[in-house]
């Protein structure tokens, strides 16, 4: 058999084209392509060759040629934050605003340790810091920071309610001097004997204890007892008397809307066939604190006499001429005074029902 022979060349292997570049620039062509392909940089013109001829072309303006064959690009100066991005204006940056202005930043000296850097950290480094909106926690924190501003003490709510309080009775009692009135009426006998109370003298003061009515009242039937002994009414007082119908008519002119204080006050608008509404009525006869301040039982029912002696010190219905009813409306004005803030801080607590 003849042999076959090959033309084989063992010499030393062809060399690596020269036109790849080095590592350096095949590892930057390599990240620019993946940031092409991600879409952070448009497409560049590649020139129809596939590798650009080195130490070939001219150095472009502001280029320097480095030692292993690579061009340096100087950075480019930073550019200043207009208005659409700054973070000191408070508005947040527009998200599709272009920025086709952003360039990778150039490669660092070839000696430095830092010349291997990602550009993708450096494209994201670029970007313009755009305000971030606060978290959930940072509100919540906000809110309760502004809440303890706002109440600096757990008490406040207690507080402000006694405060309420103090202030509603204070107006109450401010406001209480234009609408109270004090009454006391003296009364006659009439009817089968005289047993029947009949309206004789009718006294209105205010909470001054000025007089604001005093008239002695006809009654419209027969007067058969006087009573002169307890009501100092006399047959004399009766010639000139406002007849029934029309003293009515004037004392609930006065008494409608306003406070009536009164000693056993139902005998007198038993007297003067009216009802009054029992949260506009104080009777001083049925006064707790008033009877405890006097030392008497808080149930029991005292006379007007009596507690006038005992807190006011002064005598009243006294002699045989009989009662004032000035007087008496005088005393018992006077006696509600002194448990008048007490007395009205129960009732706004327990209002009567009528």
């Amino acid at each position: 058999m003849s042999t076959l022979l090959l033309n084989l060349d063992f010499g030393e292997p062809p060399p690596k084209k020269a036109l790849e570049g080095n590592a350096k620039h095949r590892n930057f062509v390599k990240k620019r392509r993946l940031l092409e392909r991600r879409g952070f940089l448009s497409k560049k013109n590649q020139p129809p060759s596939k590798a650009p001829k080195l130490h070939s072309e001219p150095s472009k303006k502001g280029e320097t040629p480095m030692v292993d064959g690579t061009w340096k690009t100087p950075s480019f100066p930073k550019k200043k934050k207009t208005a659409a991005c700054s973070n000191e204006s408070g508005q947040p940056l527009d998200k599709k605003a272009a920025v086709s202005w952003l360039t990778p930043a150039p490669s660092k000296k070839a000696d430095s340790v830092a010349a291997k850097v990602d550009l993708l950290g450096e494209f994201q480094s670029a970007l313009p810091k755009i305000n971030s909106h606060p978290t959930r926690s940072q509100k919540k924190g906000f809110q309760k920071k502004s809440s303890k501003k706002n109440h600096p003490q757990k008490n406040a709510p207690q507080k402000s309610t006694q405060a309420h309080s103090e202030n509603k009775c204070s107006g109450i009692s401010q406001k209480l001097p234009q609408k109270m009135v004090a009454i006391d009426c003296e009364m006659v006998g009439t009817g089968p004997k005289g047993h029947v109370s009949s309206l004789a003298r009718c006294s209105i003061v205010n909470y001054n204890g000025d007089v604001l009515y005093d008239e002695y009242v006809l009654p419209p039937c027969h007067i058969v007892d006087y009573r002169t002994r307890w009501s100092g009414i006399r047959k004399q007082h009766m010639v000139n008397a406002t007849p029934f119908k029309i003293a009515r008519g004037q004392i609930l002119k006065i008494l409608t809307g306003k406070i009536v204080v009164g000693h056993a006050i139902h005998n007198d608008f038993k007297a003067l066939q009216y009802f009054h509404p029992k949260s506009l009525t104080r009777d001083t006869s049925h006064i707790p604190p008033l009877n405890r301040k006097a030392d008497c039982p808080e149930n029991a029912t005292m006379s007007l006499k009596h507690l006038t002696k005992k807190l006011l010190n002064r005598d009243i219905q006294v002699g045989k001429s009989g009662h004032s009813s000035v007087e008496d409306a005088q005393a018992t004005m006077e006696l509600y005074k002194l448990v008048e803030v007490e007395w009205e801080e129960h009732l706004a607590q327990n209002p009567p029902k009528d």
